[in-house]
C-alpha cells in the first residue's frame, strides 16, 4: 500500500489553512457567509500557490450540508466526497488535454442538467489559457449566463493567453508567490506532524530553491525523508539540490572585485567537473550579489543571513563600488541555464563580460608615445608692409634698443618612447547584440500564428542602432518590416528581445534600401578585353533593362 505525497497530504481543507493568500481567502469568506458567491471565478498566480486547492476548498463551501455560508465543515458527505475526489458535482478539468472545441460543447451540453445531489455544480477548470480560441469562444455565452445551479473556477499561470472576453466575465484573483517565511512557517508544520527533524538552515535552503511553489517545496521534503530518513541536516539538503557552500560562490565574487580573470574561470570550472547544478549556483550567486546590493544601498536590515555572513558581505561590497554589483548582478540574472544543456559558457561570458567592462571603464585615456603635449604658444606677428613713417621709427628703435639676453631653458633629455599597453577591447552594447542576433532568431522559431515568426526577420533585417532600450531594426523590405510592426508581432519580438538580452527590450524598425552594386565597366569583361587586344574597338554600348544591375548587353 502506498502512502499520500505530502503536497496531497497536507492540502489545505478550509480557506484559513490556505498559506500566504489572506487577500483572496478572505474575499471569498466573506462572499460565502454574505450567500453573494459569483458564478465564475478566475484565479491566477504561479505554480503551487494554492489556485486548485481554493476551488475545491469553494466547491465544498458552497456545497456543506451543514454550512453553506461560510468554511465548510469537512464532515458531511457532500465535503468528504469532494475532499476524496468522488464528488459527482464537482468536475476538474485538465485543459491542457481536453483543450478543443468538442470538450467544451460536451461541457455545454452537460451543465444545463441539474446537480446530482448537490446544490451547485462546480466546473473547476485547470491551465485554461491552453484552450483553443475556438473553444474559448465556444465557452463564452456559458460563462456569460450560466445555469443557477453552475459555479466556474477557472485557474491559470499565464492569464495574458486568455482572450480579454474571458476575463471581463470572471472574477479575478492574482494569487502570490509565497515569501519565504510563509514556506519555512508550513514546512516547519509539517515537519513536526511527521516527526521529522531538520536544521533550521535547511528549511531556508529549500525555500530559496522553490520560488515560492509551496507544492515544490513539499516535494523536495518528501524526497529528503525517502533518501535520509527523518533526520536531515543542511549538508544533506546541499546535496539533494546539487548545490555548494557559501565558500565557493564568495571565493566567485572575490575574484570579481580582484579582477582576476583566471581565478574565476578555475572556480566555475571546477564545479562542472563536480559535477553540481550550474543553475542552483547561479542562484546561490545572484543572492549574494543581492546582499551586496542591498549592504551598499544602507538596507542591510532586510538581509537575512547569519551575522557571521552578513560581516563577510560587508567587506566584500566595500572593495566594489555600486556601479560594479549592479553590472554583475544584472548579467549573472539574466542567465537562463534551463536551455544550454549545463554548459558553463554563460556563466564564463557573465564573469569575463563583468570584469572586463569594469577595467575598460576604469582605465584612462592612452596618449600615444609619438604624440607630445602641445603648448599654448603664441602666434607670430604677421608682417606688414613697412611705410616711410615705420622705417624711420624702425631704425630709430634698432639703434637706441640695447639686446637684452634671456636666460636659455635647459634642454631636457630625450625620452625613450614607451609602447602604450594594450586596453582590453570590450564589445559594445549594438555588437553584443549583433554577435548573438542568429541565436535570437532561433528562439522564435515556432512562434507567431504560423509558427513562422522568425522566418521576417532571418536575413530580412539586422541590427542597426541601440537608442536607450529600444534596439533599431533595418528592413532590406518593406513587407517584412509591415509585419514586424503589428502590434502582434511586437510584443512576441519584444518579449523574447528581454528573455535574452535583458536590455534592449524594445524594437523600432526602420526601411534601409540595399545600395545599388556598381556597374562593371565593359572593358573589364573578359570577352570584351580579350576582343580589344586583337584589335578591335568599341562602337556603343547599349544597356539591356531586363539584365540584372551591374550586367550590359553589348
Amino acid at each position: 500500500m502506498t502512502s499520500q505525497v505530502f503536497y496531497r497530504k497536507w492540502r489545505p481543507q478550509t480557506l484559513a489553512d490556505v498559506v500566504g493568500q489572506e487577500h483572496v481567502t478572505r474575499t471569498l469568506l466573506n462572499a460565502l457567509e454574505s450567500g453573494r458567491v459569483a458564478h465564475a471565478y478566475l484565479f491566477c498566480g504561479p505554480r503551487g500557490t494554492g489556485k486548485t486547492s481554493t476551488g475545491r476548498i469553494l466547491a465544498k463551501a458552497v456545497n456543506c450540508l451543514n454550512n453553506g455560508r461560510g468554511e465548510p465543515c469537512n464532515a458531511c458527505t457532500q465535503c468528504l466526497a469532494t475532499t476524496n475526489g468522488s464528488a459527482l458535482d464537482v468536475i476538474e478539468i485538465d485543459a491542457a488535454s481536453n483543450r478543443g472545441i468538442d470538450d467544451i460543447r460536451e461541457l455545454r451540453e452537460r451543465v444545463k442538467f441539474a446537480p446530482n445531489s448537490a446544490r451547485y455544480k462546480v466546473y473547476i477548470i485547470d491551465e485554461v489559457h491552453m484552450l483553443t480560441t475556438d473553444a474559448c469562444n465556444a465557452l463564452l455565452k456559458t460563462l456569460e449566463e450560466p445555469p443557477p445551479h453552475a459555479i466556474f473556477v477557472l485557474a491559470t499561470t499565464e492569464p495574458h493567453k486568455l482572450l480579454p472576453t474571458i476575463l471581463s466575465r470572471c472574477q479575478r484573483f492574482d494569487f502570490r508567490r509565497l515569501s519565504h517565511d510563509a514556506v519555512i512557517s508550513k514546512l516547519s508544520h509539517v515537519c513536526q506532524q511527521e516527526d521529522i527533524i531538520i536544521e533550521p538552515q535547511a528549511l531556508k535552503l529549500i525555500a530559496r530553491s522553490v520560488s515560492g511553489s509551496l507544492r515544490d517545496a513539499e516535494n523536495l521534503l518528501q524526497q529528503l525523508v525517502a533518501y535520509y530518513g527523518r533526520q536531515i541536516d543542511i549538508t544533506q539538503v546541499q546535496d539533494m539540490l546539487g548545490v555548494t557552500a557559501d565558500s565557493r560562490v564568495k571565493g566567485l565574487v572575490e575574484h570579481i572585485a580582484n579582477r582576476d580573470v583566471s581565478a574565476g574561470l578555475d572556480t566555475i570550472n571546477s564545479l562542472v567537473a563536480d559535477g553540481l547544478d550550474l543553475l542552483q549556483f547561479n542562484r546561490g550567486l545572484v543572492e549574494y550579489l543581492r546582499n551586496m546590493l542591498l549592504v551598499k544601498s544602507g538596507a542591510e536590515a532586510s538581509v537575512d543571513i547569519a551575522a557571521d555572513d552578513l560581516a563577510e558581505v560587508k567587506q566584500l561590497a566595500e572593495r566594489m563600488t555600486m556601479e560594479d554589483i549592479v553590472r554583475a548582478l544584472r548579467l549573472f540574472g539574466q542567465i537562463d541555464l534551463r536551455s544550454k544543456e549545463y554548459s558553463s559558457l554563460p556563466l564564463e561570458l557573465a564573469l569575463v563580460e563583468s570584469i572586463l567592462s569594469k577595467e575598460a571603464k576604469a582605465a584612462p585615456p592612452i596618449r600615444p608615445a609619438t604624440e607630445a603635449p602641445r603648448r599654448a604658444e603664441t602666434p607670430p606677428p604677421r608682417p606688414v608692409a613697412p611705410t616711410p613713417e615705420r622705417a624711420s621709427e624702425k631704425k630709430d628703435i634698432a639703434v637706441t634698443e640695447a639686446p637684452v639676453e634671456r636666460p636659455s631653458s635647459p634642454t631636457p633629455p630625450p625620452e625613450t618612447p614607451r609602447e602604450p599597453p594594450h586596453p582590453t577591447a570590450v564589445p559594445s552594447e549594438l555588437e553584443r547584440v549583433k554577435s548573438q542576433w542568429g541565436d535570437f532568431v532561433n528562439t522564435l522559431r515556432g512562434v507567431g500564428s504560423s509558427g513562422s515568426l522568425d522566418a521576417f526577420l532571418r536575413n530580412a533585417c539586422e541590427p542597426e542602432a541601440i537608442e536607450g532600450e529600444t534596439l533599431v531594426l533595418a528592413f532590406h523590405h518593406e513587407f517584412h518590416k509591415n509585419k514586424i510592426e503589428d502590434a502582434k508581432y511586437t510584443r512576441m519580438v519584444e518579449k523574447k528581445l528581454a528573455e535574452k538580452f535583458g536590455s534592449p527590450n524594445k524594437i523600432r524598425c526602420v526601411l534601409k534600401t540595399k545600395e545599388p552594386k556598381p556597374k562593371r565597366k565593359v572593358e573589364d569583361i573578359p570577352l570584351v578585353k580579350a576582343a580589344l587586344e586583337h584589335g578591335a574597338r568599341i562602337a556603343s554600348v547599349v544597356e539591356d533593362p531586363s539584365m540584372t544591375e551591374g550586367e550590359e548587353k553589348r
